[in-house]
């Protein structure tokens, strides 16, 4: 076997996936997840535990797949994770555990996210699942939010002994695991629904349809509801715009809202109630991620798709598996590109973008280098409907309703990195709803911290 480069992973073909919203990515059969796992050297300062915000035992689990105990590597799995399945899909394992394995530095780093989905896969077809408490402490905890953090935080509390309810504010839970990722990254009912239900089988409940600020407020939870902790996390769905001018015109949609509306209300199928448009030419403005899964939506829905994004591809913010998908089915990057005027006709639809071509400059704050526009470069792009993917910000519901917690100048409520705490007492918060947006394995990382601080807190 050569042990140098990684075994490959099976994937639909790009010219029939590019047409259809199945999973692109096949996933390891057990003798190819075996040979995989045999690739780990086992070294004694297993670096990429140090690279994993949930702390998976990684040399643990590689090594029960390697003797091919598959519900045995399971367990040490979810130990510390309550969403491998979701996980070893969605997580950038290449700036995280595998960019930090030994293996990587001769050859190809072991494909961890890989034999993770591989191990959770096989645990849901064979119907193995999570141990729960066996001792209840008799106190109660309400999580704000059913998305990757707020399940976290819950699966890990419940497993502590702690009664543990969820408050959705939408009518599914899974949060932006539901609303945000496409179909063919995660599949819903295989995957995201049966992980939610392993975490209903540790005795979490979930009520869905409750606005945290409307419905019932954090202070009422705490002082009339019995609930003796609260955990914040509710992400951030707040779409951002430029400014520019022409955004109000018809075909003009955040990423959030395109991707809800085919996601969560499968507005892609023509006998959906509530269909979107089906666009000639889509223009997505961004880079990261999310615009990545907007404009592969949108090619899937029949059109021809541009990437527009006003630094270069070095400084693309999404996954480089993300953006080699969506290179392979099509999706045309126009780089060192940035809108500044959104054309609409007679009766407000759109008809086209107004860009100009753009440079790098000096690095920023960031360490980015800073764009900065070509004179005399202006052009016109024909397209009829246009996706702002340009970061998200959390709602101010929750923080405006609720007396004593503390918000930043970005509206994201202020914690501390090291256990969630926020300036009221027993309330917590983790995920997007502290940092703003960011990736699914940090919001579990945050709600894995605060449940820990939780526990702390109500052991006193």
């Amino acid at each position: 076997m050569d042990v140098l480069n990684k075994i490959p992973v099976r994937e639909q073909d790009a010219k029939e996936r590019a047409t259809n919203f199945k999973e692109v990515c096949l996933g390891y059969s057990a003798e190819e997840a075996v040979n995989e796992a045999s690739r780990c050297i086992n070294c004694k300062n297993a670096q990429c535990m140090l690279g994993c915000p949930v702390a998976i035992n990684i040399p643990g689990f590689i090594e029960q797949v390697k003797n091919g105990n598959f519900e045995e590597a399971y367990k040490i799995i979810s130990q510390s994770s309550a969403l491998p399945a979701v996980c070893g899909r969605v997580c950038p394992q290449e700036s995280q555990c595998e960019g930090k394995c030994i293996r990587g530095i001769k050859g190809d780093p072991l494909s961890i996210g890989k034999l993770e989905r591989f191990v959770a896969d096989w645990a849901r077809e064979n119907n193995i699942k999570p141990e729960p408490a066996k001792e209840k402490k008799g106190k109660k905890v309400a999580v704000i939010g059913s998305g990757p953090s707020g399940l976290t935080c819950a699966g890990d509390l419940a497993k502590m002994g702690y009664d543990v309810v969820i408050f959705e504010a939408l009518h599914e839970a899974g949060g932006v695991l539901v609303y945000g990722i496409p179909e063919f990254r995660l599949p819903k009912e295989a995957v995201v629904k049966k992980e939610i239900e392993n975490v209903k089988a540790l005795g979490v409940k979930i009520e869905t349809d409750v606005i945290i600020g409307k419905s019932v407020t954090i202070d009422e939870l705490l002082n009339e509801e019995g609930f003796d902790a609260v955990y914040i996390g509710s992400g951030a769905g707040l779409p951002k715009f430029m400014g520019i001018p022409g955004e109000n015109s018809n075909g003009v949609f955040s990423a959030n809202e395109y991707l809800t509306r085919s996601n969560l209300m499968k507005a892609f199928d023509e006998n959906s109630t509530t269909p979107i448009m089906r666009a000639k030419k889509v223009a997505v403005v961004g880079g990261g991620n999310v615009a990545m899964d907007a404009a592969r939506t949108a090619l899937r829905l029949g059109a021809e798709v541009h990437i527009v994004y006003r630094r270069s591809e070095v400084e693309l913010p999404a996954r480089v598996e993300e953006v080699h998908h969506a290179k392979e089915e099509g999706i045309i990057f126009d780089l060192l590109t940035n809108p500044v005027e959104i054309l609409a006709d007679e009766k407000g639809w759109v008809n086209g973008i107004k860009c100009v071509k753009m440079e790098l400059g000096e690095p920023d704050e960031k360490g980015r280098r800073r764009p900065k526009a070509v004179e005399g470069s202006e052009f016109v792009m024909d397209v009829d409907c246009v996706i702002m993917s340009l970061g998200t910000s959390p709602n101010p519901l929750i923080s405006s309703t609720t007396k004593g917690l503390d918000t930043n100048e970005r509206k994201c409520i202020v914690a501390d990195e090291k256990t969630g705490l926020t300036s009221k007492e027993a309330v917590y918060a983790g995920g997007d709803a502290v940092t703003g947006a960011a990736t699914v394995i940090l919001a579990m990382g945050a709600g894995k911290t605060a449940a820990k601080s939780i526990d702390e807190f109500l052991s006193k």
